[in-house]
């Protein structure tokens, strides 16, 4: 039997690199899940036939959670399907790059909605069921903006900092309900970039050995290891693990 058999999960941001690691993940161990995605169904379409293979029941959605109108549609529905929501796993990102002067008002909304506004509408619609049934597990994709301060991610740090935070207010206020809130804070994944154009150094896709001098382990993540994490935090092996954040980057930032 798998950690999470029995369980319904949500995750958001599942069509692609670490949320499709994770719904793939979920599934190995039993769980059955509402897979949502911005954009690009065949790809969520691709990643739930997968889920499905494993033996998950599924139920994929095209929703911005950015946008707080699409979750609350969007949520009625998931809990009409399965029932209850346990786990709320939000993959969400946005990992623009400006100098801070050159960041305009529309890019700092953006990367606020979508890095901090996402897990408020998510986690406002699915909380009062999780608190009536006295369980859940909350968690977020982070990132080491919350550990240090980088250069050209001014909207990006002041985000992440936030979404902290929430975690946080979220694990003291749901305590007594068995609710629980945790971030897994990521360094460098092996990941697909959906705006390369941010990334011009890295004209390979990879890392370079620059790069990763500062990284204990030497070598980059695979999105299966944040997955595993994922799956720790969202099962009862963590069962005493809220309000914390997991660093997930190889040793860098010790």
């Amino acid at each position: 039997m798998g950690e999470l058999q029995g369980l319904t999960a949500l995750v958001a941001g599942a069509g692609r690199n670490n949320g499709r690691a994770i719904a793939l993940a979920f599934a190995r161990e039993g769980a059955d899940l509402v897979l949502v995605a911005r954009e690009k169904k065949a790809s969520l379409d691709d990643v739930a036939h997968e889920c499905e293979r494993l033996g998950a029941k599924v139920l994929s959605l095209l929703v911005d959670v950015s946008e707080h109108e699409q979750v609350s549609r969007m949520m009625p529905q998931a809990l009409n399907h399965f029932g209850r929501i346990d786990v709320l796993m939000s993959c969400a990102g946005r990992r623009a790059h400006q100098d801070f002067w050159e960041i305009s008002l529309d890019e700092w909304h953006k990367t606020f909605a979508v890095n901090l506004h996402s897990l408020f509408y998510l986690a406002r619609a699915v909380v009062p069921s999780m608190m009536k049934h006295k369980r859940g597990s909350i968690i977020a994709l982070g990132g080491l903006a919350s550990l240090t301060a980088q250069p050209q991610r001014a909207h990006v740090l002041a985000s992440k900092t936030g979404l902290y935070g929430l975690i946080r207010a979220l694990a003291l206020e749901l305590g007594p309900y068995n609710v629980r809130a945790n971030l897994i804070a990521l360094g460098m994944i092996e990941n697909e970039r959906a705006n390369p154009e941010w990334y011009p150094e890295r004209k390979g896709g990879g890392y370079t050995e620059q790069d990763l001098a500062g990284v204990a382990l030497k070598r980059a993540g695979k999105p299966e290891e944040v997955a595993n994490v994922a799956v720790f935090l969202a099962s009862e092996r963590s069962s005493f693990v809220t309000g914390d954040r997991i660093v997930c980057a190889g040793g860098k930032y010790m």
